[in-house]
């Protein structure tokens, strides 16, 4: 085994054959949803985060082995590589280490080094730096270098010190020693530029260890500090570091230890502090994105599955104030039916034609929720429709719904497509109503960077972001698994397998053939080939088809087994239904799986996921979740008052704790002390986006509008 599956196999904890086989499935080219799903033998039933995990530092791992080798190579050009050397960068461990190796032979702008060099002057450096002459006179040493260029013994022996100033920046093992001892004893010192109020005031004269600052801290120091409210520094010891390398460094009793002294100093304070004190902080910033990226996965991950609310006509509410509030009626099934502008709010205040146009809507199509967006206006919105509600002949209820990314769909080119003769102000609502319906297949629509449930999302790498939550996307769409006859484009291109151009071409055929009767026409489908079948085939659904497996997770290459089985057990396949479907699940139990999987050669974990499959086929697994808080009053944060307690639901978690919905239009926050009686490291530990939970009123600052809660 090479070095990096070896690697791999320790850092994951897994067996060879686990390691070997992900390898393989990645490198053939498998997406990790498939890889999670449906080959749980190979994998050892490793799970879609664990695989993603493991993708990504295999891609680490294999850029630091390309790292190793160009370096080699590098050095070896320059006729400089040992075996010393050579060992050294093998052994490295992290892409840091190599770059400090390779420091010292990396080809060098102009410095104060370079130019002692041309003057000739390496020779008295490399005898100061020898510790070797203990006695003689120190300008005679310099007599013989001096000339044109070198008017001095002084020039001379600050040449040479701006040699030895150099190398010792460059000692990867000196600057291991420093960046260790800079991480374990620094401090990050922040000082006001401005005497001003903002959000970050706390950060005007700030202090705290390097090693034990949390991220979200880090990102809100860097943004203060991008926008100029704060100056920035790492303060530490330096006597401390340059006494150590003097100590180390330095022969005491040589005629030169005073230059060497003054060449180390020089060293530390121009050269590898400053840089140190760059790359610490760096670090640092990437630990607290890589945080950050964490938090938004997650909770776009709880967002993204939270239970459809189905079988409700529904009316979206965009709020709005000068430009009226948007409203729009969508069926059961997502389909638009109406659309209208009332004025219930300011400058307007035209609540009682608003009130009519509501009830006529709500009456023609039997409305029986309605979504409200919870952006501006939201809060006299929601007291409008208290009120309508209560005169209604009928039982409606509303939810407040996370308007984050509506706007964005709605003058993106997907709204354009879905509703080209629609307002784009419209658009906001229909999605608003879609998204109470399905938030799965609504919210792929939008850039999941603009969906709005992370903690300084936009301070942080995009690319990697990016990357992340498709990878998240990507997961929960699979999961859940897509209706092939009622998928759009934006959520089949999430699907295992199936970029936007195949996406399309699968809805394309779909209008020329009417819908899906089985899997098996999607080979039919322009560029969806043989290998793109596999890998997406199980995740698609069709629900009333040809074949009642295709309702199912069951992936078709094990149909042919299935068939065989039906036929050992007695079973139909053209009169199966879902009892029938359970009946068959049960006799395989009754039967023995470890059984069946020795005897048609079919792995135990495979074996588990059919059965569970046949036993409820096309469930969504969404279903097992809390669905959301449906009101019909409405309470303002003046009726608040600590001590009473609430249902709410969790709208964001950051690293300091949660905000929840209790109703009153402004969330309430949940420091991380409030969320436990016991110590938890993370908020993620305790609760995820869309729970629903009881939380008590700690205090009310109506001025400021906040509201601080407790789980407790």
């Amino acid at each position: 085994m090479d070095r990096v599956k070896e690697t791999l196999k320790k850092e994951f904890n897994l067996k060879d054959f686990q390691v070997e086989n992900t390898i393989k499935l990645i490198d053939e080219g498998n997406t990790i949803p498939f890889i999670a799903r449906y080959r749980k033998e190979a994998t050892g039933s490793l799970s879609d985060e664990v695989l993603r995990n493991f993708y990504d530092r295999l891609t680490y791992l294999r850029n630091l082995e390309e790292k190793k080798q160009d370096t080699i190579r590098l050095i070896d050009e320059q006729g400089k590589l040992t075996e010393e050397i050579k060992a050294n960068i093998e052994n490295a461990t992290t892409l840091q280490e190599v770059e400090d190796i390779y420091r010292p032979f990396r080809p060098k702008r102009r410095t104060r080094a370079t130019i002692a060099k041309e003057k000739g002057l390496e020779p008295l450096a490399k005898v100061i730096s020898s510790n070797e002459v203990t006695d003689g006179d120190v300008e005679e040493y310099a007599k013989p270098y001096l000339n044109e260029n070198v008017p001095t013994i002084e020039e001379a022996y600050q040449g040479a010190m701006d040699i030895i100033a150099e190398d010792i920046s460059d000692d990867a093992d000196i600057r291991k020693y420093i960046r260790s001892f800079t991480w374990n004893n620094g401090i990050i010192v922040t000082q006001a530029l401005k005497e001003e109020r903002s959000p970050y005031e706390m950060y005007y004269d700030y202090k705290e260890a390097v090693k034990t600052i949390p991220p979200h801290r880090i990102l809100a120091i860097n943004r203060a500090e991008r926008e100029k409210y704060i100056s920035v520094k790492i303060e530490i010891d330096s006597e401390r570091i340059i006494n150590r390398l003097i100590e180390s460094k330095v022969n005491k009793a040589s005629i030169f230890a005073e230059y060497y002294k003054k060449a180390i100093e020089d060293s530390y304070k121009r050269l590898i502090a400053p840089s140190m004190e760059r790359e610490i902080r760096n670090t640092l910033t990437e630990k607290a994105e890589e945080k950050a990226i964490i938090v938004f996965k997650e909770n776009l991950k709880s967002l993204l599955l939270q239970p459809p609310i189905k079988g409700h006509v529904v009316m979206g509410f965009d709020p709005a104030y000068r430009t009226g509030c948007k409203i729009a009626v969508v069926d059961e099934t997502g389909k638009l039916l109406d659309t209208a502008t009332v004025y219930p709010t300011p400058p307007q205040n035209d609540i009682e034609n608003s009130k009519k146009v509501l009830k006529e809507l709500i009456e023609k199509y039997n409305v029986t929720l309605i979504a409200l967006g919870n952006g501006t206006a939201s809060r006299e919105s929601e007291m409008f429709i208290a009120e309508l509600i209560k005169e209604l002949s009928r039982e409606v209820k509303y939810v407040i719904v996370n308007e984050a990314g509506a706007s964005v769909y709605s003058a993106s080119q997907i709204g354009t497509e879905e509703f080209p003769d629609i307002n784009v102000s419209l658009r906001g609502a229909i999605s608003l109503a879609r998204r109470l319906q399905d938030p799965l297949a609504e919210l792929v629509k939008i850039d999941p960077k603009s969906i709005g449930v992370g903690q300084y999302q936009h301070d942080v790498d995009q690319k990697k972001l990016g990357d992340a939550l498709n990878g998240v996307v990507e997961d929960c769409v699979n999961s859940v698994g897509v209706d092939l006859n009622t998928a759009s484009v934006s959520l089949l291109k999430y699907v295992s397998g199936i970029n936007a151009t195949i996406a399309k071409n699968i809805v394309e055929y779909r209008n020329q053939i009417g819908k899906f009767t089985n899997r098996e026409q999607l080979k039919n489908v322009k560029r969806l080939g043989e290998a793109t079948f596999t890998q997406c085939a199980g995740f698609l659904r069709i629900l009333d088809g040809d074949n009642i497996f295709d309702s199912t997770a069951v992936h078709p290459e094990r149909y042919e087994t299935l068939e065989n089985l039906l036929k050992k057990f007695g079973y139909k396949k053209e009169k199966l239904d879902r009892k029938k479907l359970k009946d068959f699940a049960n006799s395989l139990e009754e039967y023995g799986l470890k059984k069946i999987s020795e005897e048609y050669d079919i792995g135990l974990p495979t074996l588990y996921d059919i059965v569970s499959e046949l036993k409820k086929p096309g469930r969504d697994p969404r279903e097992d979740l809390p669905k959301p808080i449906l009101r019909s009053d409405v309470m303002t944060i003046n009726e608040l008052k600590p001590g009473m307690e609430l249902m709410g639901t969790v709208r964001n978690v950051t690293d300091f704790g949660c905000f929840v919905d209790i109703g009153v239009h402004t969330d309430g926050l949940v420091h991380i002390s409030e969320m436990s009686q016991n110590y938890i490291k993370h908020p993620l530990d305790v609760v995820s986006v869309g729970d629903i939970v009881k939380v008590r009123v700690l205090s009310v600052d109506v001025e400021r509008n906040r509201i601080s809660l407790s789980m407790k």
